[in-house]
Formats: structure tokens, C-alpha cells, sequence
């Protein structure tokens, strides 16, 4: 127990970068992905072809792989150049591939909402977009919550990808102890504060669920 309360530190300060990681990553795609949505579903056939191929390309290739490219590849690339620090690389590399998957069950999730709502915003005297604002995406949010869980919980898990950019992250710190005093404890320890983080999230996902269920009779 003893060796345990001294690797809870560590692991605590891996633990706030793994939620920075989280945290920046969520508000910079969910708004990103439904912006992307909307345009895949827009009558604009140009943008709607070039985001259904940015969603392939970045569904379509690993999340470890986009944040290599990111942060080793990037400044090579002609006329481009750019150098980004570690964490701003890692964020980049999640918002970008994020918001793909996000774009997708925001638009499963408006396509789901029936011909008949959009109609009724055309009777009430709504705009499109005042429909898709005040009717459809409100119905949309009741849909997307069970994927969306699973997106965000599988995100809490992805951040332990940075590990390849050297980040001191939840994992690293735990591998670090690990090689340091031959001991599997601290892999037992980091994976207990995963599963607590994931429960977190699994009980707020559920509380949401509850809260916007709709039941039929």
C-alpha cells in the first residue's frame, strides 16, 4: 500500500495531462463535427463531396498515424512548413480525426428526425435554419447520445496514443515507474484511474439519457 500512495502522485499528474488531452479535444471537435455534418448534408455539392472524402481519409487511416504525419511530416510538406509543439501537434491530430467521426453521428442523427419536422417549421413560418435549430436539432440530441458515448469514452482510451509523442501522459508515467522499479503495479494502478474516468462518463452519459429519453407508448 505504501508504494501504491507513492506512485498515486505521478499518476495524478499524468492523469491532468491525459484530461487536458480529453477536455481540448471534445470542445474543438463536437462543434467541428456537427459544422461538417450540416455541410455533408447541405445541397452545396462540392463541399458535401469534399467532406464525405475528409471524413473518408481521416476514418480511413489510424489516429496514431494522423498524428505522426502532424507532427513529424507536417513542416517537410511544400509551402506549408509548419512545426508544432508536441501538445498542440496531439490536439490537432484529435480534433481533426474526432470531428470525422463526430460529423457522422450528427448526421445519422439529423437524418433520423422524420420529413414531417421540417414541414411543421415550414408551417409555423421557420427559416430552414430556425427549423434545424429550434426543432430538429433538439430531436437529433435524443438520438445521438449512445454513440456519442461511445465516441467519447473510446476518446478517453485513444489519449493514451500520445505516448508516441513523448508526452507525460497517464500511460507514460506508468510504463516510466514500471521500467524504473520492475514492478507491473503502476500498469495496475493507471488502468484502475481509466476505468474510473470511463465510468464518470458512462454515468453522465446515462444521466443524459434519461434526462432526453423518449418513450413510446
Amino acid at each position: 500500500m505504501d508504494y501504491i500512495f507513492e506512485i498515486i502522485g505521478p499518476l495524478l499528474q499524468g492523469t491532468a495531462v491525459t484530461l487536458q488531452v480529453f477536455f481540448a479535444t471534445l470542445v474543438l471537435a463536437v462543434p467541428l463535427g456537427l459544422g461538417l455534418a450540416l455541410v455533408r448534408i447541405s445541397r452545396f455539392t462540392v463541399a458535401s463531396r469534399l467532406v464525405s472524402g475528409y471524413i473518408w481519409l481521416m476514418r480511413g487511416t489510424p489516429l496514431m498515424l494522423q498524428m505522426l504525419f502532424i507532427y513529424f511530416a507536417l513542416p517537410f510538406v511544400p509551402y506549408v512548413g509548419i512545426r508544432l509543439p508536441d501538445f498542440p501537434a496531439a490536439i490537432v491530430a484529435f480534433v481533426l480525426n474526432y470531428a470525422a467521426y463526430f460529423a457522422e453521428i450528427f448526421r445519422a442523427g439529423i437524418q433520423s428526425v422524420g420529413r414531417g419536422q421540417y414541414e411543421a417549421g415550414q408551417v409555423l413560418g421557420l427559416s430552414h435554419a430556425q427549423t434545424m435549430r429550434r426543432i430538429v436539432l433538439p430531436q437529433m440530441v435524443k438520438r445521438i447520445l449512445p454513440p456519442m458515448s461511445n465516441e467519447t469514452i473510446t476518446l478517453i482510451k485513444d489519449t493514451s496514443l500520445i505516448y508516441v509523442l513523448a508526452m507525460n501522459d497517464l500511460l507514460r508515467a506508468a510504463r516510466g515507474m514500471v521500467q524504473r522499479d520492475f514492478t507491473t503495479m503502476p500498469f495496475v494502478v493507471a488502468a484502475a484511474f481509466y476505468l474510473i474516468m470511463t465510468l464518470v462518463l458512462t454515468w453522465g452519459f446515462l444521466r443524459l439519457e434519461k434526462k432526453y429519453a423518449v418513450y413510446d407508448d
